[in-house]
C-alpha cells in the first residue's frame, strides 16, 4: 500500500503473512536514498532508539547473518557424505553392491563396513576440526556498535539487521547499506565502489531516485569504511542484498589459492593419473589372464583405494587444526586455515615499527619554534588541531593531547576540518572562538611546508618562507638523524563565514616543529635476531623520514640499514624495485599504495611474504601479502582483511606462530610421504605380483583393511615431535621433491615386498590363504614401523615418536598379529601361520628397517649436496 508521499506501508495483508516492511522494500526495489530519515525509520518498523532485541532477534531469523560468505557452515550429514566423494570411492561401493546382488555377500558387506569405517574416521576428524576453528573464530569477530531500545551495545557484525541504528567512527567498517541519520565531520574511503582515491565526505539529506552511486552523500556501503568523523545511520540491507554483496556474488567470493593449496592440488592429480593407469593395465591383464571379471574389478578398485591417500583431506584438515588450537595457545588466532603452511613457508616479514618494533607509546619530546627553540605557540596550536579533530586518533594525537592536558586553553570549537589522508599527509582544523577564527595545520613537515608562503619567528614576526627553509631543513635532518620523528605546525586566520576546504590549503604561515620519541622494545633486538635464525626477514615499512628510520635500524642491531624511500619507489619500474626491494632493510616515507607495491615486488623475486599491519591504509596490503597478519586492537578494515590475527601486538608473538605453524607444514608433509612410500610401494609390487600369482596376493578385502589399518595411526600425527632441523628454515611444498622421495621409497618399499613374496611363495610354499595372510602381516606391520623411521630426516632412534603416535602403532601391531587367531580371521578370509613365518616377517621388517634408515641418509645427504 502506497501513501500519498510515495512511501510504502504495510497492510493487514501483509502482516498476516508476515511480510515485513524491510520485506516490501526489498521487493520494489525502492531507491532508500530518495527517502527521508523519519520515513525511513517507519518504513523498516524501527526508530531512532534502535530496534528491540526481540525484534533484532526475529529479523535475524528471517534474513540471517549478516555475511557474505555463502550461508551457515556444512551440517554434519553433509560432510559425512563428503567423505565418500571420490569417483575412486564411489566405483568401489559400486562394484561391492554389484557383488552383493550377484554371488558374494559376505564379501561385499565387509568391503562396504570397510569403507563406511574409514569414512566415519575422517568425518569424525574434520567434524572436530571445523568446531575448533569456529571456537577459535569466535575471538577475532569484527563487532560494531549499535542501539538497542536506546542502549549502545557493541554486537558482532554479522548479527546486524535491516532497521538496526548503527554508531560509526574513524576505522569502523560499514556493516549494511545504510541511510546517514547524524554525521559529524565524516568521510569514508568507497574505494571499492568509485575507485576514488579521496575519502569522500557524507551528509545527511534527501536525493534524487537518478543519483548515481558515487553521488549518493546520504549513504554508506557495506564493505567501506570510515576514515574520520562520526555518524548515526539506519541499515536498510544487508548481506547479499547490499551493493557489495551483488559485487561479491558475481566474484564468487573465491580467496587465493595458496601455495600448500596448490600443492596439495597439483600432488593429488599426480596420484590420480598415476594410479588410473596403473588400475587400467592391472585391470585389463588379469582378464586376459582369465581371471573372473567382477573380482578382478574388485582386486582394482581396491588397489585404487590403497593407492589414493583417502585421509588426506582430514589429515590436513586436522593438523591444520590442531596447528590453530596450539598457535592461539600462543596468542596468535588463525582465521583462514591454510594461511597456516604459508605462515611457516615465509622468509620476509615487513611491518610497521609502531608497537611491533618500538613501544607503540609515542611520547611527545619538545615542540619548537622555527629558530629551534622551545614554544608555547607551537604547542598550543598543536594541542588545539590534535584533541579537536574528529577523525581517527592515532598516537600522534594522543601524545600531544596526554602531554598538554593539565594547561588551559582557550575553549575552541570546530567550524570545519580536513582529515588526514595518506596523500596529503597533513590535517587541517578551522576553529572559532568568540571573535577569533583560526585554521590550523599539522602534519608531514614537506606536506606542511608546500602550503605555506611565509613564517614566524618567536617574537611574532612573519618572514618570507624560502629565507627560512634552510635552516628549517637543517634543524629537520638534525632532528630525524637523532631518531625524533618531527612534524610541521601551520596556521592562518580564517573566515568565519566561510568553511575551510582542501583547495584553501594555501598561503599558510609556518610556526614551528612538534618531535615525538617512541623507543624500541627492550628484546626486539633479541627476538629480530630470532626470525633470522628462523630464516626470516624482517623488512620496516614506515611512513616516517628515512633519517628517523634509519635512526631506529642503528638501535635495533641493523649496522648499516639500507634504505628506501618512497619518493625514490615512486621514480623506479617494477623491475628495478623488484631487484632493489629484496636487498632494502626499511623502506621510509612509503605512501599506502607503495606498500602493497613493495609486497608485489618481493613476491615476484619468489618469496613467501608476510606483511603486518594495523591500520586504516594497510588492507590492499594485507590482501597482496601471502600472509596478512593484523592485531586485535587493530582498525575494522585490517583485522577483516588479515588471515592471521596477534591478540599481542609484539614480534615475539609471531616467532612463536611461525614455529607452530612449521610444525604443522611438517607433520602434514610425514603424512604425505608414508602414502607416497611405503603404502604407494605396497600396492604398487602387490598389483605385479597378481600378474605372476595364480591367485590374488590380497582379495579385495584385505586390502581395504590393510588401508585402513595402516591409516589409523596417522590420525595422530598432528600430535606428533616436530625435529628443530624442520623449523629452522621455512619450507615449501615441492612437488619435484616428493616425485624423488615417493620413487626413492616406493622402490625399496617393492622391493621387500617381492622379497616377501619370494619367501612366501619359494621358500615357505604358502597356499593361497597362508600366502595372504602372511603378506597381510608383513605389509601392515612394515607399513606401520616404516611411519617411525619416514618422520624424521634424523636416525629414528635420535628422534622418539609422539606418544599417541607410537601407541597407536603398537595397537595396529598387536591387532595384526592377533587377527589370525580370532572369529574375524575366518570372515576375512585369513589363516593361522606357523612359527616359522613370523620368524621371517620379523626378519624381512627388520631388514626393511635398516634399508629405509640407510637410504633416507643417503637420499638427505644427496639432497643437501644438491642444494
Amino acid at each position: 500500500m502506497i501513501n500519498e508521499d510515495g512511501i510504502q506501508r504495510m497492510d493487514r495483508k501483509d502482516m498476516q503473512k508476515g511480510i515485513t516492511k524491510s520485506d516490501r522494500l526489498r521487493s520494489t526495489d525502492v531507491s532508500f536514498w530518495t527517502l527521508k530519515p523519519e520515513d525511513a525509520l517507519l518504513n523498516l518498523d524501527s526508530n531512532v532508539k534502535g530496534l528491540s532485541e526481540k525484534t533484532a532477534q526475529e529479523r535475524l531469523k528471517l534474513y540471517g547473518p549478516n555475511s557474505l560468505k555463502g550461508g551457515s557452515r556444512t551440517s554434519a550429514l553433509m560432510l559425512f557424505l563428503l567423505q565418500f566423494k571420490s569417483p575412486v570411492t564411489l566405483l568401489l561401493i559400486f562394484a561391492a553392491g554389484l557383488s552383493f546382488a550377484l554371488h558374494d555377500k559376505t564379501d561385499a558387506s565387509i568391503i562396504l563396513l570397510i569403507v563406511l569405517v574409514s569414512g566415519l574416521l575422517g568425518w569424525w576428524q574434520e567434524k572436530g576440526a571445523a568446531s575448533a576453528v569456529d571456537q577459535l573464530m569466535k575471538m577475532v569477530q569484527i563487532k560494531c556498535q549499535v542501539l538497542r531500545e536506546g542502549e549502545e551495545k557493541e554486537i558482532h557484525i554479522e548479527e546486524v539487521v535491516p532497521g538496526d541504528v548503527v554508531l560509526l567512527s574513524a576505522g569502523d567498517m560499514i556493516p549494511g547499506d545504510s541511510l546517514l541519520l547524524e554525521s559529524k565531520e565524516l568521510f569514508v574511503d568507497e574505494a571499492a565502489f568509485t575507485g576514488e582515491t579521496y575519502p569522500v565526505e557524507k551528509n545527511s539529506g534527501v536525493l534524487p531516485a537518478d543519483t548515481p552511486l558515487s553521488k549518493r552523500s546520504n549513504t554508506l556501503y557495506m564493505g567501506a569504511h570510515v576514515i574520520s568523523g562520526k555518524a548515526k545511520a539506519l541499515v536498510m540491507v544487508t548481506a547479499k542484498q547490499s551493493e557489495f554483496g551483488k559485487i561479491s556474488d558475481s566474484l564468487r567470493l573465491k580467496a587465493p589459492e595458496t601455495d600448500f593449496e596448490r600443492g596439495v592440488r597439483r600432488f593429488g592429480y599426480m596420484l590420480m593419473e598415476i594410479t588410473m593407469v596403473l588400475v587400467v593395465i592391472i585391470f585389463a591383464v588379469n582378464v586376459l589372464l582369465h581371471k573372473p571379471i567382477l573380482d578382478s574389478f574388485l582386486f582394482s578398485m581396491a588397489l585404487a583405494v590403497g593407492l589414493t591417500p583417502q585421509l588426506l583431506p582430514a589429515i590436513i584438515s586436522v593438523n591444520l587444526a590442531s596447528g590453530a588450537r596450539n598457535m592461539a595457545k600462543q596468542q596468535v588466532i588463525v582465521k583462514r586455515l591454510s594461511s597456516i603452511e604459508n605462515f611457516g613457508s615465509m622468509n620476509i616479514l615487513c611491518s610497521d615499527k609502531t608497537g611491533t618494533i618500538t613501544e607503540g607509546k609515542v611520547k611527545l619530546h619538545k615542540a619548537l619554534s622555527v629558530s629551534g627553540d622551545p614554544s608555547d605557540k607551537v604547542l598550543q596550536y598543536a594541542w588545539l588541531n590534535a584533541s579537536l579533530q574528529k577523525g581517527f586518533q592515532n598516537p600522534i594525537d594522543e601524545a600531544i593531547s596526554n602531554y598538554s592536558r593539565t594547561t588551559s586553553k582557550p575553549l575552541f570549537e570546530v567550524q570545519s576540518e580536513v582529515p588526514y589522508d595518506f596523500i596529503r599527509k597533513r590535517l587541517t582544523v578551522q576553529l572559532r572562538h568568540a571573535s577569533e577564527n583560526i585554521v590550523i595545520t599539522k602534519g608531514a613537515l614537506n606536506q606542511v611546508l608546500e602550503v605555506c608562503s611565509m613564517a614566524e619567528n618567536e617574537d611574532g614576526t612573519l618572514v618570507a618562507l624560502d629565507e627560512k627553509r634552510p635552516q628549517i631543513m637543517e634543524r629537520y635532518k638534525q632532528l630525524s638523524s637523532e631518531g625524533y620523528r618531527t612534524l610541521g605546525v601551520a596556521w592562518k586566520a580564517g573566515n568565519p563565514q566561510q568553511n575551510f576546504t582542501r583547495k584553501d590549503e594555501s598561503g599558510m604561515i609556518f610556526l614551528g616543529f612538534v618531535t615525538f620519541f617512541d623507543p624500541p622494545k627492550e628484546h626486539v633486538q633479541a627476538t629480530i635476531q630470532n626470525l633470522e635464525k628462523l630464516g626470516v626477514a624482517l623488512k620496516i615499512i614506515t611512513g616516517d623520514n628515512a633519517l628517523v628510520a634509519a635512526s631506529l635500524g642503528r638501535q635495533i642491531g641493523i649496522a648499516n640499514p639500507v634504505v628506501l624511500s618512497g619518493p625514490e619507489i615512486r621514480k623506479m619500474s617494477d623491475l628495478a624495485l623488484m631487484q632493489q626491494a629484496v636487498r632494502t632493510n626499511i623502506f621510509a616515507e612509503v605512501e599506502p599504495n607503495q606498500k602493497e607495491r613493495i609486497i608485489l615486488s618481493l613476491k615476484k623475486s619468489g618469496n613467501v611474504v608476510g606483511f603486518m599491519g594495523d591500520g586504516i591504509n594497510d588492507a590492499s596490503a594485507l590482501h597482496a601479502a601471502d600472509v596478512g597478519i593484523s592485531v586485535d586492537s587493530a582498525v575494522d578494515v585490517a583485522k577483516e582483511a588479515a588471515e592471521i590475527v596477534l591478540l599481542n601486538h609484539d614480534l615475539k608473538v609471531l616467532e612463536q606462530g611461525i614455529i607452530e605453524g612449521r610444525k604443522t607444514f611438517t607433520n602434514t608433509m610425514k603424512y604425505v610421504f608414508m602414502a607416497t612410500s611405503a603404502n604407494f610401494g605396497n600396492m604398487f609390487s602387490m598389483a605385479g605380483a597378481s600378474l605372476f600369482l595364480p591367485f590374488l596376493p590380497l582379495l579385495p578385502k584385505q586390502i581395504l583393511l590393510t588401508n585402513l589399518l595402516t591409516d589409523f595411526p596417522e590420525i595422530t600425527i598432528s600430535s606428533d615431535r616436530v625435529d628443530a632441523i624442520n623449523i629452522a628454515q621455512p619450507h615449501r611444498w615441492d612437488i619435484s621433491f616428493i616425485q624423488r622421495y615417493m620413487i626413492t621409497f616406493g622402490i625399496l618399499s617393492s622391493l621387500f615386498d617381492f622379497f616377501t613374496f619370494g619367501v612366501l611363495h619359494y621358500v615357505l610354499h604358502a597356499g593361497e590363504a597362508q600366502f595372504q595372510t602372511g603378506w597381510f602381516v608383513e605389509s601392515v606391520i612394515s607399513a606401520s614401523l616404516i611411519v617411525l623411521v619416514i618422520r624424521t630426516r634424523l636416525p629414528f632412534f635420535k628422534s622418539p615418536p609422539g606418544r599417541y603416535l607410537l601407541t597407536a602403532t603398537l595397537l595396529v601391531v598387536m591387532a595384526v598379529l592377533a587377527l589370525p587367531f580370532t572369529p574375524l580371521a575366518v570372515m576375512f578370509g585369513f589363516a593361522q601361520l606357523p612359527l616359522i613365518f613370523y620368524g621371517w616377517m620379523l626378519l624381512i621388517v627388520v631388514l626393511y628397517i635398516i634399508s629405509a634408515e640407510v637410504t633416507k641418509h643417503f637420499f638427505y645427504k644427496r639432497l643437501e649436496n644438491m642444494g
